[in-house]
């Protein structure tokens, strides 16, 4: 894992599988949502809303999995200082921020017509609402530590730990507390859909799993090209005052 530290070694890989991962993932998921959209059939009690399915789960698995990818990279940043930990925090957060948006619009949209509102404040809603907010003050707090001493302070990491006390109360919130939404349909070895509707959602949560891992390389790759131009510059102006 070491070894994938190295920037110029990550950037080499970066260049071939951000473009593989993005491009695949658009295929997937489009192919996915084509096969969910027009190909499966409705569902007995939902009727057609239930095939916003297809975009509402792989977007919260993936709000929960940037999370994870935060606090994962916050641990190697401080516990193995790891150079490129920090950037992999900084590239998950827009990307899980707006896979969590996505996830509570489509819960909304599908909330009205299946518990006649659009809102609750149940388990679920709530911890995935925080998980938003949450991801607005990692953001914050991110940016101030770049601006402030050039992402040294550690306070970032600190937070992404912590903040991932949310993810278990978000998928086991349903289980924990009354709450409208359901259960989880799909666990460990077993699921309870049919396979009519299982396949398409497996496929369109690989599509955009892959997405996601694009979206975070080529952020990874922004941010190390944004870090390189200012280590340029730096030492222009150093040398530059040297030489007056």
């Amino acid at each position: 894992m070491h070894g994938f530290a190295n920037p110029a070694r990550f950037l080499r890989i970066a260049r071939w599988l951000m473009p593989l991962c993005m491009g695949a993932g658009l295929v997937v998921a489009a192919a996915a949502l084509g096969w969910g959209l027009f190909v499966a059939p409705a569902e007995r009690l939902q009727g057609e809303t239930v095939r916003i399915v297809y975009l509402h789960v792989p977007a919260a698995w993936l709000g929960m999995a940037g999370w994870m990818s935060i606090a994962a990279a916050s641990f190697a940043e401080l516990v193995w200082r790891h150079p490129l930990a920090g950037i992999a925090a900084r590239a998950s957060a827009v990307p899980g921020a707006v896979f969590t948006g996505v996830c509570l619009v489509t819960g909304s949209l599908w909330g009205r017509p299946a518990w006649g509102t659009w809102w609750v404040w149940d388990g679920r809603l709530t911890s995935m609402l925080v998980l938003l907010f949450l991801y607005f003050g990692w953001m914050a707090l991110s940016q101030a530590s770049e601006a402030a001493d050039g992402g040294q302070n550690k306070a970032p990491a600190i937070f992404g730990l912590v903040g991932a006390v949310n993810i278990p109360i978000i998928h086991y919130s349903v289980i924990w507390w009354n709450s409208q939404h359901q259960p989880p349909s799909i666990t460990v070895g077993k699921s309870a859909m049919s396979g009519d509707f299982l396949y398409p959602l497996l496929f369109a949560m690989l599509g955009f799993t892959l997405v996601f891992a694009g979206c975070v390389l080529a952020r990874m790759r922004a941010i190390l090209a944004d870090q390189q131009a200012e280590a340029r510059l730096r030492r222009k102006a150093r040398a530059d005052v040297e030489a007056f």
